[in-house]
């Protein structure tokens, strides 16, 4: 059996999504940023920070498509190869136009105690592809190289944090999950755009196979307690 080997994911915490400033600014969501410093202090075997990074006519912009309206409108997006006998496709909200590369908004937020980072990966680079996930996007295409990453470096264990827990840190979670690691999803260090449906969430997650658990668990003393086995 591989030794316990952790690493941890910290999604999305960028300008635009954090009050009070961002464009897409999810409630709450720069009150994380002093738990997930402290994290950052624990040894992890990779410590990786994801940003989404769009191109500015993105397809998850609402002022992309006319007529459309931010968090309530959706766009059906489908493959090249799709066809009526197998389709590809996949439907996903419209948000206000966020986290644009090189802009402010799509900037790590300052708080963040970015120098115990070993990597920065971007995602959602593709003008034609809504990429929540930091592995890949729905298609199962725009590999960031996470796995990759992961697996050279020996993780066994994936533990995930940002923003926004309804949207990017699930997919990541699944996607984690469904690579073969064993994934955590840490509650107190995330934030929903919607909280209503937070229990929904945590219920999908559970279903496949993702643990949703809190900072003072056992799951984090399990990485708390390499400080004295190494």
């Amino acid at each position: 059996m591989a030794a316990f080997t952790p690493a941890l994911i910290v999604v999305d915490l960028q300008e635009d999504f954090c009050p009070p400033n961002g464009s897409l600014a999810v409630q709450d969501g720069r009150s994380i940023t002093p738990l997930i410093n402290t994290l950052l202090r624990l040894p992890f075997a990779l410590k990786i920070a994801t940003r989404d990074w769009h191109p500015p006519n993105h397809v998850s912009f609402a002022a992309t498509h006319p007529n459309s309206s931010p968090y309530t409108s959706t766009y059906t997006i489908t493959h090249p190869s799709s066809s009526s006998s197998v389709p590809q496709q996949y439907t996903t909200t419209l948000w206000p136009t966020h986290c644009v590369a090189h802009t402010p908004g799509a900037q790590l937020i300052p708080e963040l105690d970015a120098a115990r980072l070993h990597r920065v990966l971007d995602k959602g680079t593709r003008v034609d592809r809504e990429m929540y996930s930091a592995f890949w996007d729905p298609f199962g295409e725009s590999d960031s190289g996470l796995a990759g990453l992961l697996r050279d470096a020996g993780v066994t264990d994936v533990y995930v944090v940002g923003l926004a827990f309804d949207y990017c840190v699930r997919a990541t979670a699944e996607h984690a999950a469904e690579a073969g690691f064993t994934t955590v999803v840490l509650e107190d260090a995330t934030k929903a755009v919607f909280p209503d449906k937070w229990n929904d969430v945590v219920a999908e997650l559970q279903s496949k196979g993702v643990h949703v658990v809190s900072s003072t668990s056992s799951e984090v003393q399990k990485v708390e307690s390499l400080f004295t086995s190494r």
